[in-house]
């Protein structure tokens, strides 16, 4: 694609109006179910396949990108397509969009939750959502392998991350860095078209865009957390929330089940804010409300300051901890995205970098693989035990605890996609499956 092309692509992008920007990623987080592999199915369905915004090789590009940044890999794509589209103001709409409705779904689940002490109300709904989740999860495993999977290199990297992954629980940084080494080295074996560098030209000096965005993190992230740390001590929860929320953006590389196996250790093991059991409550929600599957790190924040409330009215501590645990979970995953993506543009002849990106991206249909086999398990059946020899752990569903339910809700879930119904219909109906399910 020639340079003129490119720039009237951008600029055709950048003459979509308002309100259809913010419709449409505003309809890509309100519709944001099933974590990360559905939702990284529904921007590419929504971005590439309906609005054609993205071709197919930016978007592949982006994935691969956000996978190598600290932080949720769906909300990042979504906030790296903004900046493709909009630059920062556009990323800054459409990670905000992707975030908010969940925060605000979870914030109000997590209160019901402390004041109830459970959620009894809507367990029939989270049911059929949950059981749902695994025709979108199935559906997005297929349509990455579809795109990734171009020769036996890339089908050997994903069978590879699945095998690490599944059978021997390695890290997950570990199998990403192994694809991205094993990518860089034998660029010609995985390399995709890269095509052109398509920098938008409000970012034609990255340098000077750099400096502007490293200016705004301290405004934003280390000026704040420094006042909470300063007034309110490092005793503090929300001071202690803030300091542990930061660093987990920092060092929490692998995407969003990298985030959630770091801080569910140590939320309850070091800090004590809530139980083993409240964790997995947590994840349930999460997992059944639009946006990234970290907003689980919200009830985090909104248990733990709900139970160490000091002076404060525990709904009121629990909210404010709910706060600054999105502040400082998020904010950090803006600034990786705007420091690292107009370099990722310019950079998208490069062989080894192109080599490396397509491993990871190959190494991720394993993951999603993976994470398939892991939610279906737990989906369908009550209980799921663990069989090792050695270094091989294979995970041992009791049959007796087959649920008949969940697949039959998962299976008109996956007819209704296949049909072509849109994600909201299909949510929707399981929703209403699951409540008489529970029902009866």
């Amino acid at each position: 694609m020639r340079r003129s092309q490119l720039l009237w692509h951008w600029h055709a992008m950048s003459a979509i109006s308002f309100r259809e920007f913010f419709a449409t990623f505003g309809r890509i987080g309100i519709l944001s179910f099933g974590g990360p592999a559905g939702q990284i199915a529904l921007m590419h369905r929504v971005l590439v396949e309906e609005k054609r915004w993205l071709d197919e090789k930016s978007f592949l590009h982006a994935l691969s990108f956000c996978m190598l940044l600290p932080g949720p890999e769906a909300m990042q794509l979504a906030t790296y397509a903004g900046w493709l589209a909009r630059g920062v103001r556009g990323g800054l709409i459409a990670g905000l969009l992707f975030v908010l409705p969940g925060f605000a779904v979870l914030l109000a689940l997590s209160v019901l939750y402390a004041t109830a002490g459970s959620v009894p109300g809507v367990a029939g709904l989270l049911f059929g959502l949950k059981a749902a989740v695994l025709a979108i999860v199935a559906q997005a495993l297929l349509r990455v392998a579809g795109r990734a999977l171009t020769g036996g290199a890339s089908l050997a990297i994903a069978l590879s991350a699945f095998a690490a992954l599944a059978l021997l629980r390695l890290p997950f940084p570990l199998v990403v860095a192994a694809a991205a080494l094993a990518g860089a080295l034998w660029p010609h074996s995985f390399r995709r078209d890269a095509g052109e560098p398509s920098i938008p030209p409000a970012v034609a000096r990255p340098w000077r865009h750099v400096a502007r965005v490293l200016g705004a993190g301290v405004a934003f992230w280390l000026a704040p957390l420094a006042a909470l740390v300063w007034f309110g001590g490092a005793g503090n929860v929300l001071a202690a929330e803030a300091l542990f929320f930061s660093r987990t953006a920092i060092v929490t590389f692998g995407g969003a089940y990298a985030v959630l196996a770091y801080v569910g250790q140590q939320a309850v093991e070091a800090y004590g804010w809530l139980s083993p059991g409240e964790m997995l409550t947590g994840l349930g929600l999460a997992e059944t409300t639009p946006g990234p599957l970290i907003l689980v790190l919200v009830f985090v924040g909104f248990v733990g300051a709900f139970r160490e409330a000091g002076g404060l009215d525990p709904l009121l501590a629990g909210s404010l901890g709910a706060l600054v645990t999105l502040w400082f979970t998020f904010v950090p995953c803006f600034l990786w995205v705007f420091l690292g993506a107009p370099f990722m543009e310019s950079l998208r002849g490069n062989a080894r970098l192109s080599g490396a990106l397509a491993a990871i991206t190959a190494a991720v249909v394993g993951v999603i693989a993976n994470l398939s086999l892991w939610f279906s398990l737990h989906v369908l059946f009550a209980q799921v035990g663990e069989f090792r020899a050695g270094p091989v752990a294979l995970w041992m569903p009791e049959l007796a605890s087959f649920d008949w339910r969940a697949a039959a809700i998962a299976g008109v879930a996956g007819l209704s996609i296949w049909k072509g119904a849109g994600m909201a219909s299909v949510l929707g109906a399981a929703a209403v499956l699951g409540v008489l399910a529970g029902l009866a």
